[in-house]
């Protein structure tokens, strides 16, 4: 397993306009780090103590940016919802010649290491099982996604049940590929695309598919 590294502070990074006055750190810096921890600790070790003592902050810092607790995690939501599910309705929504090319934009979501977050998406439905806020954020997402995808079958003159059925084949299967966290090499997994887009969609992907998805794949993907 790869070691955890701390988020880069903005303060850390030379690329970025250099902090002013008495700030070290910012929103989101608190944002960064709070979403590493929940991924990795769960949402029980979100503690602003605990929280500012890692940033090498006051407590005072945090209430600068945030009104509560409450409130980091309701960021903490929305930033999930914006990246996961914005990042699954923009790849819907692309233009596509055919249905393997539409299926195909979707897996782009799930390929590229600065597109959607499966790590965080796992996180949010561990928090899902003792929270009914976060609970009903996460069904609501949910279909939000599906109804994403049916329309790429239904662009495509899939009919209406046939088109909810393979959405759901094609959603629950990605996303339950993630939470398993599968362990094969990226070339493994793209040996398989052409064999996935034909299950999913009942029609063989032209060259022109394959190829433009597995550049963009080898050029996005995890580099180990």
């Amino acid at each position: 397993m790869a070691e955890r590294t701390a988020p880069k502070l903005v303060r850390e990074d030379p690329d970025r306009e250099p902090l002013v006055g008495n700030i070290k750190v910012t929103r989101e810096d608190w944002l960064n780090l709070a979403r590493d921890v929940l991924v990795h600790d769960g949402v029980a070790e979100l503690k602003i103590l605990s929280l500012a003592e890692r940033l090498d902050v006051s407590r005072s810092s945090f209430y600068w940016y945030f009104k509560s607790k409450s409130d980091l995690q309701e960021s903490l939501l929305d930033e999930w919802e914006n990246r996961n599910t914005g990042q699954i309705l923009a790849q819907c929504r692309l233009p596509s010649r055919t249905i393997a090319e539409a299926v195909s934009n979707f897996f782009r979501c799930f390929v590229d290491s600065d597109g959607f977050d499966s790590g965080l998406d796992f996180a949010m439905r561990e928090w899902s099982r003792r929270n009914a806020n976060v609970r009903a954020r996460i069904d609501k997402a949910d279909a939000t996604r599906l109804e994403a995808v049916t329309q790429l079958f239904l662009r495509h003159g899939y009919p209406e049940e046939e088109a909810d059925i393979r959405a759901r084949v094609i959603y629950f299967q990605q996303i339950g590929y993630h939470a398993l966290e599968l362990r094969e090499s990226l070339e493994t997994r793209l040996s398989r695309v052409a064999g996935f887009l034909r299950a999913f969609t009942g029609q063989e992907p032209d060259d022109q598919t394959m190829d433009e998805f597995l550049t963009y794949a080898r050029l996005k993907g995890p580099k180990s």
